[in-house]
This record gives structure tokens, sequence and C-alpha cells, in this order.
């Protein structure tokens, strides 16, 4: 399907936002709203951004792309993940406005856009459904139990690192060190981190946000990736994150072998592969 691509100039509060929206020759009724993560701009790692919306626009979904305030082309002071919110809605206007015809809207969100998404989807009806890829639960606790379970398995798998020790070059005492530091920041009862949004915790307020979120939900998480590890421990270290990530509406795919950004091309490609079947699968509103 043939596909323009539209610079866009809007404004959130006194700065001026750009974005590029690509417009289906023929667009469905659900459009697709990009949520940046991280230091990144529109275009993303590896251009996957500029290549994913390109790719669900030729299936008839018009996708926006942009920059928040402060980030890439964007206006404004820079800010974090926890205060876009009056950016993301500025933006679902701007995409409404553009083609009339769009009902609903869907965010897809990386790392912290992902959390973004969270934070703010269930509190705007227009938006139907989310595609969460590795979110961004970070506590110093969970990192550490992250880094313990999955970086330190690996690492004494590592015949390189036996021969390191057979040659005698293995810090030990270096490696000891960093070792008792991250069990005891691990099962450390004081390391939950906390936000100035009412006092709670990242990873109750991912809980929240999903809890109050009642619409499809698709999650996307990497294998060699200690962002998603850190998510898949929260998801399934209590019983009412155990709960959520089974309830019906949730989805969950974890794609082998790839990392954070998808770095390599068959990873982008499932990634959007997965994105397209499941948002063939949505009911129409």
């Amino acid at each position: 399907m043939t596909v323009e691509e539209r610079p866009l100039c809007f404004s959130c509060h006194d700065a001026a936002l750009y974005g590029i929206l690509s417009v289906p020759r023929q667009p469905r009724s659900r459009a697709v709203l990009i949520v940046v993560g991280g230091p990144q701009y529109r275009a993303g790692s590896h251009r996957q951004f500029v290549l994913l919306a390109r790719a669900l626009a030729s299936h008839g979904y018009p996708v926006l792309r942009f920059d928040y305030r402060g980030m890439g082309d964007s206006e404004g002071e820079p800010r974090n993940f926890e205060r876009v919110d009056d950016d993301l809605r500025v933006a679902v206007d701007q995409l409404l406005a553009a083609i009339p015809s769009i009902c609903e809207v869907v965010m897809w969100g990386l790392c912290d856009g992902a959390s973004a998404s969270l934070f703010y989807a269930y509190r705007d009806a227009r938006v139907s459904g989310m595609v969460l890829v590795n979110p961004w639960a970070h506590t110093e606790q969970g990192a550490a139990k992250a880094h313990l379970k999955h970086y330190y398995r690996t690492r004494l798998t590592d015949p390189a690192l036996w021969r390191k020790i057979m040659r005698g070059e293995f810090q030990t005492y270096a490696a000891m060190h960093s070792l008792r530091t991250m069990v005891h920041c691990a099962f450390s009862t004081s390391n939950a981190s906390t936000d100035t949004n009412g006092g709670m915790s990242l990873p109750d307020r991912l809980h929240y946000g999903l809890t109050q979120f009642s619409g499809k939900v698709l999650i996307i998480l990497s294998e060699n990736d200690l962002t998603a590890q850190e998510f898949r421990e929260l998801a399934q270290g209590t019983s009412s994150w155990r709960k959520l990530m089974h309830a019906s509406r949730v989805q969950r795919f974890d794609l082998r072998g790839a990392n954070h950004t998808f770095a390599r091309r068959d990873w982008r490609e499932q990634v959007i592969g997965i994105t397209l079947e499941w948002l063939h699968s949505l009911p129409a509103r």
C-alpha cells in the first residue's frame, strides 16, 4: 500500500513539537502512536521507529512518531518519561485532527517509552491498546536481582572467564567485592526506588497503570537485555503481578536472542511481524 510521510509541527504549551506522520492511501480507523524511550528521537536506534512506522502504515495503520519537548528537533526543556503526559496528549490530539476517520489509538513504546505509555493510557479513552517493549521498571534492588540471576549465570559458563582464571589473570578480590555488593543490594529492604508522584515506587506505578487500563496489551521482551530481565523478575515476583500478566487482555512475547534495541535486522522484522499480527487481531471499536 502506498504511504505518504507528512512532517508535522504542533504545540505543547509554548513549545513546538516536531514529528512525522505516516499516512496510508486507505487509512484504517486504528492509528499507532510511537512513544520514544530514553535519550532517543523519533528515528529510533538503527532507524527502528522509521522502519516500524513505514511497515505498519503499509498495512493501513496511520503512525505518528514525534519528539517530546526538549528532545530531537522539538523545543522546550528536556524532561524524563515521568513528565511527558502533556506531550502524549497533544500528539493524540494531532493524530485525530490530521486523519478524522481515526477512532482509536494504540501506543507503542520502547523502554521508558513503554513506562510513559502505562502512566498515561488509562486516563485517555481514545487509547484502546498498548504495545510495551522492554518496559523500564528499574530499581536498585530489581536491577541487582536481574544481574545476579542472568549475568552471573552466563558469566560462569563463559570459557573466556575460566581461561583467565587458569592464567592467573582473574581479579578475585574485586570480583568478590562486586558480588557481595550486588547480593546486599538485591536482598536489602531499603532499596525501593520512589518518585515524586505520591511517593509510589516505579513498579507500583506500572502496576497501577496496567490495572487501570482496560484495553488490550502486548508485551514484547528481549532475551538478552537486563531491562527486560528486570521486568520479568517484577512480573513474576508477586501474586498480584502474576495475576495481571495472565489476564486475557494481556499477551506476552519473548524474542529469543534479541538485545534491548533489536540491533539485528531479523529481530526488528520479528518485532514488526508480532506487532502487526496483534494489531490485526484486535476487535474494532
